[in-house]
């Protein structure tokens, strides 16, 4: 279970805490694999692409990722996010506290994996040889709104793409 405790404890890299951020306005919390991942990259073009429709729901995005802020940083400049807040968490440590695991092969490697892996090659998003994370965590979304987790999206498989808006929108509209 994800306490407040954990939420007051986890601080961005611009020293905001989570529970705090919730507070204010929704957050969107995206956990990444690893930077070499085509699906994070997919993800991470997903974010950019929606940016401004997130911002519009009043949801700011923090992303969680297991590298240092830094390097995390050249990364996500690709994408023009590098101003999002964003958590440095190498350990896993966040990962575990809100239940996201290492994957099983199937979810790693499964007929899904390659199938959309090779799709996602088609259009640019290579795997990167060189790993900045843990190649066996798996992903996840959550929306945290008033203090605590109002809804998640856990990947059954690394292939899985989250409608991040409809997370969002289903949130904002208990919210009401």
């Amino acid at each position: 279970m994800i306490t407040k405790e954990i939420l007051v404890s986890t601080n961005t890299n611009k020293e905001n805490n989570l529970y705090e951020m919730s507070i204010e306005r929704p957050v969107l919390l995206v956990f990444l694999r690893h930077f070499g991942c085509i699906y994070c990259r997919e993800a991470l073009h997903d974010l950019a692409d929606l940016r401004k429709d997130i911002e519009n729901r009043n949801t700011q995005i923090v992303i969680v990722h297991l590298s240092e802020f830094e390097l995390a940083k050249t990364y996500l400049e690709k994408y023009g996010l590098d101003d999002i807040e964003q958590i440095s968490d190498p350990d896993c440590d966040l990962y575990a506290k809100f239940g996201l695991v290492k994957g099983s092969m199937g979810q790693l490697f499964g007929l899904k994996v390659w199938t959309r892996g090779f799709g996602q090659m088609a259009k640019g998003n290579m795997y990167s040889i060189k790993q900045v994370g843990d190649g066996f965590q798996m992903p996840g979304l959550f929306v945290l709104a008033e203090g605590s987790v109002k809804d998640m999206f856990l990947h059954n498989s690394i292939a899985d793409k989250p409608n991040y808006l409809e997370l969002i929108d289903g949130v904002i509209e208990k919210l009401k």
